[in-house]
C-alpha cells in the first residue's frame, strides 16, 4: 500500500473504475495521494501488478462489513445439548424437547443424554422409550439422528443432527376441489299483457 509497493512500475485503476494505464508507481501515488486517496495492491501477480486508488479506510470498513455478513450466512454448526433421567415428568419432558427442536431449527446439532441412577441402570429400554419420543418430535422438525441411541456406561447418548434445506422440495399446494355445476335457472314465465282499455 502507498510507499510499500516497491514495484517500478504498475497498471492503475482510477476510484471510479476506470483505467489510466501503465504508470510510474511514483506517479500513480501522487494522483492518489492528489484525490486525498490510497493506493492499493489488488493483483501483485499480474504483469506489471495491478494497484487501485482508493479510500483505504471505507474499502477496510467495507470488507470487514461483508465478513460479517458472509460469517452470519455461514454459520457454522454447534453441539447443543439437552439431559434428563428416565423417569421424567411429563412437563419437563416437553419442555427439553422444545429445546431440542429450537436448537435444531437454529441449525445446531444436539446431544441428547438419559442418566440412569442406581438401579434405574437395569432397565435401559424405559431410556430407549425416551429417545424414540424425542426421535418421533424431531422427525416433526425434518431432523436426522446422526447417532442412534447407545450406552455410554450409565448414560444412553444419542445425536440428532438439523435437517439440510438443500434438495428439499416445497410442498404443492393442494388442487381447489372442483366447483358444484351451478342449478340451471328457473324459467321466467311472460309477462301479462296489458288489458285493453276501451276508448272514451
Amino acid at each position: 500500500m502507498n510507499e510499500r509497493i516497491r514495484y517500478p512500475e504498475v497498471r492503475v485503476i482510477d476510484d471510479d473504475g476506470g483505467q489510466l494505464g501503465v504508470l510510474n508507481t511514483r506517479e500513480a501515488l501522487s494522483i492518489a495521494r492528489s484525490r486525498g486517496l490510497d493506493l492499493i495492491e489488488v493483483a501483485p501477480q499480474a504483469q506489471p501488478p495491478v494497484c487501485k486508488i482508493i479510500d483505504y479506510g471505507k474499502f477496510k470498513y467495507e470488507q470487514a462489513k461483508r465478513e460479517r455478513e458472509s460469517a452470519k450466512k455461514h454459520k457454522q454448526s454447534e453441539l447443543k445439548g439437552i439431559k434428563m433421567f428416565p423417569h421424567i415428568d411429563a412437563h419437563d419432558f416437553d419442555i427439553k424437547v422444545k429445546s431440542a427442536i429450537k436448537f435444531l431449527q437454529e441449525g445446531d446439532k444436539v446431544k441428547v443424554t438419559i442418566a440412569f441412577k442406581g438401579r434405574e441402570i437395569t432397565h435401559p429400554e424405559f431410556g430407549r422409550q425416551q429417545m424414540e419420543k424425542i426421535v418421533q418430535a424431531a422427525n416433526e422438525v425434518g431432523a436426522n439422528v446422526e447417532k442412534p441411541p447407545a450406552m455410554e456406561g450409565r448414560q444412553m447418548i444419542m445425536i440428532l443432527s438439523p435437517k439440510s434445506s438443500a434438495g428439499v422440495k416445497p410442498a404443492k399446494p393442494a388442487a381447489a376441489p372442483p366447483s358444484a355445476p351451478k342449478p340451471p335457472a328457473a324459467p321466467q314465465s311472460p309477462a301479462p299483457a296489458p288489458s285493453e282499455q276501451p276508448a272514451q
